[in-house]
């Protein structure tokens, strides 16, 4: 078990602050160079696009979660609403919709259905943003954590990424095959720095400047199989922010659902390695992906790159975004 010392040494190694100056709030995508998204493009040989996304829905895996919630999908308009057009007359629909409505439906053909969700932004697969965690009252790049409010983070919400889009090189990184486990790893064995180099080694990748880390647990078909969310799990030990820093990755996600081994490593901390990337290193997190089928192809072909396409959604004020990523072959 490591101590805080050993945890803040770390964090003055690889902190990022200042290095795009003093108002950047993007951190390490500024790797994703006009010359690296034309590499990742290259990429694409074949057509083959696979969804990383999960479902938004009722049996997503945050049941587990007191302070979090499952998506609530609710219909506002449905066609029940034409049945009761229809049983109670153009008087209910006046008193229901005003009359200028009213007379519009009552001659034209045309209907219509809508809908909305009430979810936490980050109920399944999601990037973290960089004001989702910090430490010592301090955001990325020195922000005073007291920046975010109930009006939302106004520095470091995502709605601050969307000008970078997020589109780069992927690199998935196969722990499952690699361990030679039958569907995910089991708990208590943390990914360590050297089996991220041994695992890139046996794969045929190098993991440079601007990529995005793709890391396979497991975790993800294992819900799929038992549905159910407080599942343990292996992760990135927290020491492996070193390795991404010294790497100059752009961003990392994993198919479980903190991306860091749930088994601090460090006295006294929680998710350590969250405070390591999102705080000192600007480098955002993405948890919850789906990478199944990705994994089945690269393993059939052994080609472990592509084009990723994971741009968040715009939504102001946020410390968090869902998104449905795309990596295509």
């Amino acid at each position: 078990m490591a101590s805080l010392t050993d945890f803040r040494k770390l964090g003055d190694e690889v902190r990022n602050w200042g290095r795009w100056g003093a108002a950047d709030e993007l951190g390490t995508l500024n790797f994703i160079t006009p010359e690296k998204v034309t590499q990742a493009a290259g990429l694409v040989r074949h057509g083959k696009v696979f969804p990383l996304g999960v479902d938004f829905g009722s049996s997503g895996p945050q049941g587990a979660f007191k302070f979090r919630h499952n998506p609530v999908h609710v219909m506002t308009v449905d066609g029940g609403d034409v049945t009761a057009l229809t049983e109670y007359g153009p008087k209910w629909l006046r008193n229901s919709v005003g009359a200028e409505v009213a007379g519009f439906f009552a001659d034209n053909p045309f209907r219509f259905n809508d809908d909305m969700i009430v979810m936490p932004l980050q109920a399944a697969t999601q990037w973290d943003a960089l004001s989702h965690v910090y430490y010592d009252d301090k955001l990325y790049n020195g922000f005073p954590a007291a920046s975010v409010t109930s009006f939302g983070a106004y520095h470091c919400g995502i709605d601050k990424v969307d000008g970078k889009g997020i589109t780069s090189r992927g690199v998935l990184l196969d722990l499952v095959k690699h361990r030679g486990a039958e569907t995910f790893l089991e708990p208590g064995e943390p990914i360590t720095p050297d089996e991220l180099d041994e695992v890139a080694k046996r794969q045929g990748v190098e993991v440079g400047s601007g990529d995005i880390v793709l890391v396979r647990t497991g975790w993800w078909a294992r819900f799929e199989e038992a549905g159910d969310g407080a599942e343990p799990y292996s992760g990135l030990d927290w020491r492996c922010a070193k390795w991404l820093h010294e790497r100059e990755v752009a961003a990392v996600a994993a198919d479980n659902l903190m991306v860091e081994n749930p088994v601090s490593g460090v006295e006294g901390t929680f998710l350590p390695m969250h405070m390591l990337c999102l705080r000192d290193m600007g480098l955002m997190l993405g948890e919850y992906w789906d990478l199944t089928a990705l994994a089945a192809d690269c393993a059939a072909d052994g080609v472990y790159e592509f084009q990723l396409v994971a741009p968040p959604l715009r939504v102001v004020g946020a410390v968090g975004s869902p998104l449905n990523p795309i990596a295509i072959k």
